[in-house]
């Protein structure tokens, strides 16, 4: 008589995905959940908050916490905060991806690795951006220096953008979850609410159009999110740290923020399934990103402290 196979045990847990500025963290969430949530661009610092995604397999529910990238402390307190930020989920979870950048190993990259060897949680190795490499013969000695540098539970080179060796991933990552039932609804992919994901779409078009110009010091928030029917309405400052950063944002003529509000509108629309109507003014508020209060006023908190 043949054994009656057991079937295998759901598992669930908190992943927090760290690494230092550029990395590709926010990307990977995205193709990892198969869709985005993170915002990206090509400057550091694009990620400012802790974002929960949630992805739900008939096996495991995966919690991926996407954070700022860790850098060298520097002096304002929006500086601190993406620290603090970064840092202090790694206590909290089951699990760490740190992310670098296939054949580099930077200051920051060690400084990552001080707070994961500090966490002391099962971590994996993440080597992104192996597409880039032309030489594919340097990737094997580079992983073989890399692994040196911790106990890693595994070290898996991918390609985030591409798509490339993430189930490879995913499955390395569920051997380190424990078992357990689902902690969301399977069909809940964040734990954040539309308005808030509106601000991050409008801050990301900003950050895009905005080149070297003004990459850091403005942020975005929704002052009225008014849902009528199949329109939603939504009204969002976006706060500048000085008047001459205003006429940058607004552009000749008021074209820039046009284009921009264009820009997130449109991604606004296909994230909500509706249409939108939505309206940009431009404020200064002198010094808010080096004012503890400013921030969280501002929505600036961590969720793990």
């Amino acid at each position: 008589m043949s054994e009656t196979r057991q079937p295998e045990p759901f598992r669930c847990g908190l992943v927090a995905l760290i690494g230092r500025p550029n990395v590709g963290k926010s990307t990977l969430l995205n193709h990892l959940l198969g869709q985005k949530l993170s915002i990206t661009s090509r400057k550091p610092q694009t990620t400012r908050h802790q974002i929960l995604g949630i992805k739900t397999t008939d096996r495991a529910q995966f919690v991926f916490v996407d954070t700022p990238g860790l850098h060298k402390p520097r002096k304002r307190a929006l500086n601190r905060y993406l620290n603090r930020a970064a840092s202090s989920v790694l206590p909290s979870v089951h699990a760490i991806l740190f992310v670098v950048e296939a054949l580099r190993w930077t200051e920051e990259d060690e400084l990552v690795l001080e707070h994961v060897k500090r966490a002391g949680v099962p971590t994996i190795l993440v080597v992104n951006k192996v597409d880039r490499i032309e030489d594919k013969a340097a990737l094997l000695p580079y992983l073989a220096e890399v692994a040196q540098k911790h106990d890693f539970a595994a070290v898996v080179p991918v390609s985030a953008l591409r798509h490339d060796n993430l189930d490879d991933l995913e499955a390395e990552l569920l051997k380190l979850l424990p078992e357990s039932a689902p902690m969301f609804p399977e069909d809940q992919i964040t734990d954040r609410s539309v308005r808030f994901l509106a601000a991050e779409i409008i801050r990301e078009k900003l950050m895009r159009s905005l080149g070297q110009e003004l990459p850091y010091d403005l942020t975005v928030e929704v002052e009225r999110f008014e849902e009528e029917g199949n329109l939603v309405r939504i009204g969002a400052l976006i706060w500048v740290d000085r008047p001459n950063q205003k006429a940058i944002v607004i552009g000749k003529g008021g074209e820039r923020l046009k284009q921009i509000g264009q820009q997130a509108r449109k991604d606004i629309e296909a994230m909500l399934e509706r249409k939108v109507f939505l309206e940009l003014w431009v404020k200064v508020k002198s010094g808010w990103s080096d004012d503890e209060r400013a921030l969280q006023s501002l929505g600036y908190r961590n969720e793990f402290e």
